[in-house]
């Protein structure tokens, strides 16, 4: 189907929830705003070279100046390696400021890396430069540490120091590790709650965090913070309206970032982070918009999405984008008993079929030519389970990949947003894992605010056929606000597809824990997130075994 052709709906059971009203107020005044400045987006959006220390007559700001905490947005890490981590930061003194407060000046920042949290045994330790082109965000690649290690590090810069983070590094490639417990979370928009899941899940004992999208939502956000209702402080009005330039883009990640709870899990652990849709817009697929908006203007938005992006998440210089364009997909491994392939479904995909609609499939659906992944993804993805040595091989990414009958009967409708509308895409990735002698399949998957577990079926439609692998859906930080053990949809679900296991629409994330017999994840979840400080529990646990796929409760 043409651009032209093309006309997006909104439905209940993705992640396009929202308030139609502030929306469409949102997207009128953002859209003019949006084509005012379309030449400085252009500038800095395709702007990508790392500039050089007092370059076109930058010069250096005395950090003596800088008169308040510059470490408000927290610092991270990311992205664990064998002998090397990411450590990330972000000077905002004044986080709700373009330029988070602070001038056109570059600023010097020092790093240490250490063995202990009182930094008694230093490590490593370095200085580097804050640059105002990339909004004063900093990506340092530690290199020369032992593997399998816990470190601490913080930054500094004048008087002032960030709190302490903790990260680690990956086991040997080669090393038979024994264990590994990671936790997967998605969804967390801002005015749907407050982010208790993050708070309990830097209490957990976790080696590493996988960020499966939705990281920050483009709607607007009122003075009162949505359903966090504040009363003892009120936001700006600019939240107030959908993101649309590079400058909206960093400030909305200044709002999220400013949040305790996520600040406290990102010191706590390491991230793999990946996008869905809301880091750029709703349900957009490659080059396409919702809103059917010229390709070149969109284009433009995409490259300030992209490069707002990568500056406020640990990520590599890999990563770096140019323009519109990013490598997110990207592979890590945790000695021989997992490797991670991190996908991206939102760049290189088909546009949706039968206008993004809940629909049966069908010959626009099943199109052969259609793909989630692209061509250069879908093959790095299925060579790289060619090569894999690991005895678990997790594919972190955003949609749910196994089918989802949303009714009952023959000809029951699924979303075509997710793998459901592209399945020759899905069959091609299923085949190639079996030609890959890919026995320990993981799925991880967000997008959907609610928990799942299936078992992945060569023929989902016969639930004789063999199981293949395990997917484990993570259901929303925030997104979807308090949610219910068992929405109202919960038998229908459960009666249509029988390769799905659990179902639970509360909010939380869900902890994995393998080894060299077994996986096993518990869904974590809270009760409510439009109150702060709800308790967690674990809503259910399922275990799989090494070399005989399918899920059983524990």
């Amino acid at each position: 189907m043409t651009p032209a052709g093309r006309r997006r709906a909104l439905t209940s059971d993705t992640s396009s929830r929202h308030d139609p009203e502030s929306r469409a107020a949102a997207r009128h005044f953002g859209r003019r705003r949006f084509l005012t400045v379309t030449a400085a987006a252009a500038a800095l959006a395709f702007s990508t070279n790392l500039p050089a220390r007092g370059a076109s007559g930058v010069a250096e700001l005395d950090a003596a100046r800088i008169p308040s905490d510059p470490f408000t947005l927290g610092i991270a890490s990311g992205d664990p390696q064998p002998g090397s981590v990411l450590l990330w930061t972000r000077l905002a003194p004044v986080p709700y400021e373009p330029g988070g407060g602070l001038p056109e000046q570059y600023v010097v920042v020092e790093w240490e890396v250490a063995s202990d949290e009182r930094f008694s045994l230093p490590v490593r330790s370095g200085t580097t430069i804050a640059h105002p082109e990339y909004n004063h965000s900093l990506h340092i690649e530690v290199d020369g540490l032992e593997p399998d290690r816990v470190y601490y590090y913080r930054f500094r810069t004048g008087a002032w120091i960030s709190e302490t983070g903790r990260t680690r590094t990956a086991p040997a490639t080669a090393s038979a590790a024994a264990k590994l417990t990671y936790a997967a979370v998605a969804c967390q928009a801002y005015h749907d709650g407050y982010f208790t899941v993050h708070r309990h899940l830097a209490q957990d004992d976790v080696d590493v965090v996988l960020h499966l999208g939705d990281y920050l939502y483009e709607y607007a956000v009122n003075s009162a913070g949505g359903a966090r209702d504040y009363t003892d402080r009120k936001l700006p009005d600019f939240f107030n309206r959908e993101v649309m330039t590079l400058d909206d883009y960093r400030l909305r990640y200044a709002l999220y970032k400013s949040d305790p709870d996520l600040r406290a899990a990102h010191a706590r652990h390491p991230f793999v982070v990946t996008w869905d849709d809301h880091e750029t817009e709703n349900n957009y697929a490659g080059d396409i918009s919702e809103n059917n908006d010229p390709p070149q203007e969109f284009l433009l938005r995409r490259a300030a999405a992209y490069r707002a992006h990568w500056e406020n998440q640990p990520l590599r210089s890999a990563q770096m984008p140019s323009g519109a364009d990013m490598r997110l997909y990207r592979r890590l491994q945790w000695g021989s008993l997992a490797q991670f392939d991190v996908l991206d479904t939102r760049q290189y995909r088909s546009d949706q079929a039968y206008r993004d609609t809940k629909h049966a499939p069908g010959p626009e659906s099943d199109d052969p030519a259609r793909t989630l992944t692209g061509a250069a993804q879908e093959s790095w993805l299925i060579d790289g389970w060619g090569a894999s040595q690991a005895l678990w091989n997790v594919m972190a990414q955003q949609v749910c990949f196994s089918q989802r009958k949303l009714e009952l009967g023959a000809e029951a409708k699924m979303s075509m947003d997710a793998w459901d509308g592209y399945r020759a895409s899905r069959r091609r990735v299923l085949d190639g894992a079996k030609a890959a002698g890919v026995e320990n399949l993981v799925v991880m998957t967000g997008d959907v605010h609610v928990g799942y577990a299936f078992d992945i079926k060569e023929d989902f439609d016969d639930p004789a056929s063999a199981t293949l692998g395990t997917e484990f859906v993570a259901t929303s930080v925030a997104s979807g606000r308090d949610g219910v053990a068992r929405p109202s949809n919960w038998d229908t679900y459960l009666k249509a597809n029988p390769h799905l296991k659990f179902y639970d629409g509360r909010r939380g994330y869900v902890r994995v824990a393998l080894d060299r017999r077994t996986a096993r994840a518990d869904f974590r979840t809270v009760s409510a997130v439009t109150t702060p400080g709800a308790p967690i529990t674990t809503a259910a646990s399922f275990v799989t075994e090494a070399g005989n796929p399918g899920i059983e409760p524990v």
